[in-house]
């Protein structure tokens, strides 16, 4: 069962870090949630609206969510003794801070160790329009087959720029589906891994790299206007879109009918979703725009609300680049340290870089935040990453080039290795996770240098609160005494 993700804290005059348990309930999302969540639930009940239960189900774990009273671990040092409290997570996908940190680390360190190779690597990074936003939202099962085409027309793109064809080179990708924007707004969005390149096969059964270089502006602009051409095509062979008079696209009436619809519509659109004002805009903050050039919009490509940026790569030898790149795509949705309240009582939430007519915040009312935390919850078994090319799970390619090795063609070889299949395959410890991102040894005890190790797991009701109220005795006992702690009698001098 894994464990909630901890804070951390420099040492004095060290560079190192110690660990501090995670208390959610002092966090202002942890009080807005607990605050508001039943009033959310309670008004759309009124308007005749029923949260599906995937998502009820994530606001009411989150509530539990490292709270020592929903459960926990002991952990004990072999040497001191010393015992230490872990509370259990969510585990969620939605807007838990926490969760969203450990599966952040986890996702960044699988992908740099075990399915990228050590060969250049580019972000691309397409955004779709509005009315395709909200039909990937509304239905997650196309999201596979409008990735797949986007994968094929940059993938088509690099054999053909490397000067060969898809049956002599291939490339591959990993894909993670975003679905935030900065304004805490639905955004379905593609941050896609390609190798920066293609493998040539080689007599003797090898893969040889050729790099190819990075795509002009009016590469990106044929790309994405083909990209646009495709998608809109086989949506509309699936009776999804349809055309206009002016050969422009307009969504059908073919989403079905579902009491999340309105609250994804609004969070897409930038509207307020409940309460008296439904509809409007929400407020912002803005200053005087900026007048420096926007260097995104010169080197994205834009098509009909399409736009397809590549602008950021990392080297063979970057891999610490790499790695900070999988963790920046694969943050969060919602960042704690840019939430904070109003004086009159609203939630203020800064942009994470200004917006090009100046709008540095957003405002909203606890109602319509809750509605936009409910909009980023993704439907359960929708896959958020996922791999193409050489990098997919079926394909004969990935254990030559992966670092891991791991493929079809390669199981015999995994039982060769030091670490077993099993162990190959499981997720990254809760141990190996803080001291990967953070330095934090949790493994060993701050005040000894002790081995530290779980000893009991308690989920019973009954023993947690005897647990818990004893702690409480203890911490409120050394809080009000005064007296100087016991001590040894003291011994006879030696020279007396």
């Amino acid at each position: 069962m894994s464990t909630v993700g901890t804070a951390r804290n420099a040492c004095a005059g060290s560079g190192a870090f110690l660990y501090q348990r995670h208390r959610p309930e002092k966090t202002l999302l942890y009080q807005l949630v607990s605050k508001y969540y039943p009033a959310f639930r309670q008004q759309l009940a009124e308007e005749g609206r029923i949260l599906p239960g995937y998502v009820q189900r994530e606001f009411e774990d989150y509530l539990k969510c490292g709270r020592l009273e929903h459960g926990f671990l002991r952990v004990r040092c072999e040497n001191c003794h010393e015992e230490r409290l872990v509370a259990f997570s969510c585990k969620h996908r939605g807007f838990c801070p926490s969760c969203g940190a450990r599966r952040m680390a986890e996702s960044a360190a699988l992908l740099v160790d075990e399915v990228l190779p050590h060969e250049p690597i580019r972000q691309w990074v397409l955004s779709l329009p509005f009315q395709l936003r909200f039909l990937l939202a509304s239905r997650p099962a196309i999201t596979g087959q409008v990735l797949g085409i986007v994968y094929r027309v940059i993938s088509t793109h690099l054999v053909k720029k490397a000067g060969y064809s898809k049956k002599t080179a291939r490339t591959g990708a990993v894909t993670l589906i975003q679905r935030f924007g900065s304004a805490l707004n639905l955004n379905i969005h593609f941050h896609m891994l390609f190798l920066d390149g293609v493998y040539v096969d080689r007599l003797d059964g090898s893969a040889r790299f050729r790099w190819v270089s990075s795509p002009t502006t009016q590469e990106l602009t044929q790309l994405t206007q083909t990209i646009a051409r495709r998608i809109g095509r086989y949506l509309e062979r699936q009776g999804l879109l349809e055309r206009d008079a002016e050969n422009s696209y307009l969504t059908t009436d073919a989403v079905s009918e579902d009491p999340m619809n309105q609250l994804l519509g609004h969070s897409i659109t930038y509207r307020i979703a409940v309460g008296p004002q439904i509809g409007r805009k929400v407020f912002t903050l803005q200053t005087l725009p900026t007048c420096e050039p926007d260097d995104y919009a010169d080197t994205a490509g834009k098509i009909s609300g399409f736009s397809l940026h590549a602008g950021v790569a990392a080297r063979s030898d970057e891999r610490k680049k790499l790695e900070r790149l999988c963790r920046y795509i694969s943050r969060p949705a919602v960042s704690e340290k840019r939430l904070s309240l109003t004086p009159n009582g609203n939630i203020r939430y800064q942009l994470k870089t200004p917006y090009r007519d100046g709008t540095t915040h957003v405002i909203f009312e606890p109602l319509d935040f809750m509605a936009r935390l409910a909009a980023l919850v993704p439907r359960p078994r929708a896959n958020l990453t996922r791999f193409h090319g050489v990098f997919a799970p079926n394909s004969k390619h990935r254990a030559l080039v992966t670092p891991s090795k791991r493929g079809k063609s390669a199981k015999r070889q995994i039982n060769g290795e030091e670490r077993s299949p099993v162990e190959q395959h499981a997720s990254m410890t809760w141990a190996q996770r803080l001291k990967r991102v953070f330095n934090i040894d949790v493994s060993t005890c701050d005040a000894c240098g002790g081995a530290v190790k779980i000893i009991a797991s308690i989920e019973d009701p009954v023993v947690i609160k005897l647990i818990l109220a004893h702690l409480q005795r203890k911490a409120e006992s050394k809080e009000y005494n005064l007296l100087p702690e016991s001590r040894a009698p003291p011994q006879k001098s030696l020279f007396g």
